[in-house]
Formats: C-alpha cells, sequence, structure tokens
C-alpha cells in the first residue's frame, strides 16, 4: 500500500520541512523545538519515511511517554498518510502489538524501547530513533538518551530526532555537540497561529475576564497577588473557581460560531471528577441536556478510561464542549477544536522520600514552562483566552522548568536497570554515564543500598 506525504499548510513545521530534512541528511543529531500544535509529533515521522529511513528491514521508532499517546499519534499519522494501521505505520504499547513485518514506522512507549535493550542492545532493529516529548524529562527518557549518547559511537548509521515543545535547547546542544564531536543542528518552529491572551483570576478574587474586552495581541490581565502561596488543600475553592471561568468562558463564546471548546486541567482523576460536579452543578440541567442547541457537553480525559472513551474527545461534535483532563493534554496529545483553557496551576509531580524510602506523587505547583505549555493548547484556531486561576506574581516566583525526574526521585529502578543492561558496574559508571543531569552520588549510593536491601542484586 502506497504512502502518501502531505504536509499541511496549516501547520508551522511544514513550513521548515526542507531545513529539517536537510538537518536529517547532515547530521547524526536532530534537535527540534517547536510550540504546542506545530505538528512536530506527526509530520516529522512522515519527513524521515520520504528521506527513505525504515528501509531494508529497520524500522523508525518514535517514542513517547504515555500509552494514550502512542496510540492516538500512530492512528493519526496512518489516516494522514492513507494507510492502514498495521501496516507501514504501527504501533507498539504494554499489551498490544499493531504492528507488522512490514511496518516502517513504529510508535511505542519509552518502556518499550527499555525492554527492547535487553534482548538488543545495539538497537540494530532501527534505523533512526525519534524522542518526543523530551522536555517531561522522565527516568526512561533520560536512561534512554544517556543510553543513546554511548550508542551513537557504535552505531555510525543510527540517526537520532529529539523534539520538545519546552525543551532548554542549549543544554541538549551542548551535551550532544560533545558527544558527537560535530555542532548539531537546533530547529526553532513557531507553533502558535493566533494570539493568546492570559487572564490571571486568583482564587478568591473577583473575576476579571468579563471586565475585559478581548484584545488581539498577546496582554495580561491580573486581579494582582491574590492565591501566591495559596496550596492544593483549597480543593472545593479550585473546583468552584473552574466552574466559574467555564461559566464565564462560555457566556464569552455564546455569540461566536466555530470551534469554542474549553480544556480544563487537574492534577488528578479525583479532581478531575471534582471539577465535573462543581461545572455540572454551575451550569444546571438546561446547559447539560443534550437536546438543547445551547448545552455543554463535559468530557473527562485521563488515563484510566477505556480507549473507546478517549477517543471521545476526538469525535466530531455539535455542542460546545468541556474537557476536563490530566497533563495528558498538556504534551501528550493535541486536542482538537480548543479555544479556552482553564488552569489551576497544579500537577502530581514524582518525588522520592529518602527518609521514608517511600515514592510520592504529591500535587504541586508547575513550573512556568509547563503553565506556557498548557496557555499554548489554545490558540491554534482562533483567538485564545488562556485563564489562570493564578496570580501573575505567583507565575513570575515559579522555576522556569520542572527538574528533572532523575534529580527528584529513588534511582533504584533505573540503576537496576544499567545493571541489567550491562552499561554500569560502579556508581562511579552511573554518574559518569552521559545522562544529560548526571545524579549526585549520594541518590546513586541511595539507589544501590536500596536494591541491595531488596535482594535484587
Amino acid at each position: 500500500m502506497s504512502m502518501e506525504f502531505i504536509y499541511p499548510a496549516e501547520l508551522p513545521v511544514s513550513g521548515a520541512r526542507e531545513r529539517i530534512m536537510q538537518a536529517v541528511r547532515s547530521s547524526q543529531v536532530v534537535i527540534v523545538s517547536g510550540q504546542t500544535g506545530s505538528g512536530k509529533t506527526t509530520q516529522i515521522p512522515k519527513m524521515l519515511l520520504e528521506l527513505g529511513r525504515g528501509t531494508h528491514g529497520r524500522q523508525i521508532i518514535l517514542t513517547q511517554p504515555r500509552r494514550l499517546a502512542a496510540r492516538t499519534v500512530a492512528e493519526r499519522i496512518a489516516d494522514e498518510m492513507h494507510t492502514a494501521l498495521g501496516h507501514e505505520i504501527g504501533y507498539r504499547i504494554r499489551f498490544t502489538d499493531r504492528s507488522s513485518p512490514s511496518t516502517r514506522l513504529c510508535v511505542a512507549t519509552d518502556g518499550i524501547l527499555l525492554a527492547h535493550i535487553q534482548r538488543d542492545p545495539l538497537l540494530s532493529a532501527y534505523d533512526t530513533i525519534m524522542v518526543d516529548e523530551a522536555h517531561e524529562r522522565s527516568l526512561n527518557i533520560d536512561f534512554l538518551l544517556g543510553y543513546r549518547s554511548q550508542l551513537l559511537h557504535k552505531r555510525k548509521d543510527l540517526k537520532l530526532i529529539i523534539t520538545s515543545a519546552t525543551i532548554d535547547s542549549q543544554k541538549f546542544q551542548k551535551h550532544f555537540s560533545d558527544v558527537t564531536g560535530h555542532d548539531v543542528p537546533v530547529i526553532g518552529v513557531s507553533g502558535r497561529t493566533y494570539p493568546v491572551r492570559i487572564v490571571y483570576e486568583p482564587l478568591g478574587g473577583a473575576p476579571v475576564l468579563m471586565d475585559t474586552v478581548p484584545g488581539a495581541g498577546n496582554t495580561d490581565s491580573s486581579t494582582g497577588s491574590g492565591n501566591a502561596g495559596k496550596t492544593h488543600d483549597d480543593s472545593a475553592d479550585t473546583a468552584h473557581a473552574v466552574a466559574r471561568a467555564c461559566l464565564e468562558l462560555a457566556a464569552l463564546s455564546s455569540r461566536e460560531r466555530g470551534a469554542r471548546d474549553i480544556l480544563v486541567f487537574a492534577s488528578g482523576e479525583r479532581d478531575i471528577h471534582d471539577y465535573e460536579d462543581a461545572v455540572s452543578h454551575a451550569f444546571g440541567q438546561r446547559k447539560t441536556d443534550m437536546r438543547n442547541a445551547d448545552a455543554i457537553e463535559i468530557i473527562p480525559l485521563y488515563a484510566r478510561l477505556s480507549a473507546k472513551e478517549q477517543h471521545r474527545v476526538f469525535e466530531p461534535h455539535e455542542h460546545q464542549r468541556i474537557i476536563i483532563a490530566t497533563n495528558v493534554a498538556e504534551t501528550s496529545l493535541t486536542v482538537p477544536g480548543i479555544r479556552f483553557v482553564v488552569d489551576p496551576g497544579f500537577a502530581r509531580i514524582s518525588r522520592y522520600s529518602k527518609t521514608a524510602k517511600v515514592q510520592r506523587l504529591p500535587v504541586e505547583a508547575i513550573s512556568q514552562a509547563s503553565a506556557d505549555q498548557r496557555a499554548g493548547r489554545c490558540g491554534r484556531i482562533a483567538d485564545g483566552i488562556a485563564v489562570r486561576l493564578y496570580s501573575q506574581e505567583d507565575y513570575g516566583s515559579r522555576p522556569r522548568f520542572t527538574d528533572p525526574e532523575i534529580q527528584r526521585t529513588s534511582l533504584g529502578a533505573v540503576i537496576l536497570q544499567m545493571l541489567s543492561a550491562g552499561v554500569a558496574r560502579t556508581a562511579d559508571d552511573i554518574t559518569g554515564f552521559g545522562f544529560i543531569d548526571p545524579p549526585d552520588m549520594r541518590s546513586v549510593t541511595d539507589g544501590f543500598n536500596e536494591i541491595n536491601e531488596l535482594g535484587a542484586v
């Protein structure tokens, strides 16, 4: 079945096609930094296929941090190229393999590639590896990037493409330039085609959205310091603020045509249900009754939902939608038709307690990069509005980027993985492995002690 190489003109990455393809031809490592919605995830794999990668019995593998993203990305690429999923384009996630011997591009989770290293240390099954969402800096991503840093010298034919929306490009460029001995090209792609207005409505503050006139530029509105220093314990207040923001946005868009869906971010499944209840109560039966033309359809989105339920966000619809989602909608997939974003400013971030020796998922304030990423989910189809339920001062006090997971979690699992793969034997091997941000020796020692106590080695 022949594949069609068509690049939508409305996607900014299509305009950078020649630059990206030339960089792939001339360099072993290419870094593409593009804002949310630029088309990196779906269009760059097509460019790699057009260049002839993924042939002679080897595949292109595109890694994703989440199973939902791996499946939906593969389906989207196969649909755009007018080929049946499972043939030239396929995916592999835990418990599901929709690929075949004829597959040239395989979309998989990071964990699938990690498992593959055990039986194929040189990753000889692939001629191109594309790491998407590299900014998430999970343990899996950092280990795989470090492993490939060593592999590049052994596999001169291997191409490594790193893409992200909020990546620290200079740090990645320096690391891989030192590894390869050549300057690594960094290609920036603008992803926002329409302006996004940021509105700050801190908890406890007066609503400001309805008192302002939507502007055409990227302007900020704020009610002051508001909830600077507030904690996530104010869950009822947050749910109320989410419902209020959704009411304001729905009223603002009631006279408009076209896409006007609202994307609300939540830190977990429990918050999703709390927000859903608050929004349903705020709009009342009249608004949520699908028999009404002005009805509001509320759709949750999180990893534990079935594939059918997750796919609801991609289905065509007539009513205005409010999608309440976890971080999966921040970077891993693009929900179509989003015009407005409501951001409470929190997420669950994995942290390890060295004293209790317990891995935790506390709810914490997100970084500026994550906040910008969330705001970037609108402004793709029309002028957008992102409502932040915290103050501008609060935003300015947050760290620019989220700490890499390797610096805030137990290293026991990654050390065991490295020992099993034969790439490390001592603590010095771990710190000198080639991580972009090497862990400190104390964390490595704690990791070794942990796996020794468990009898894992």
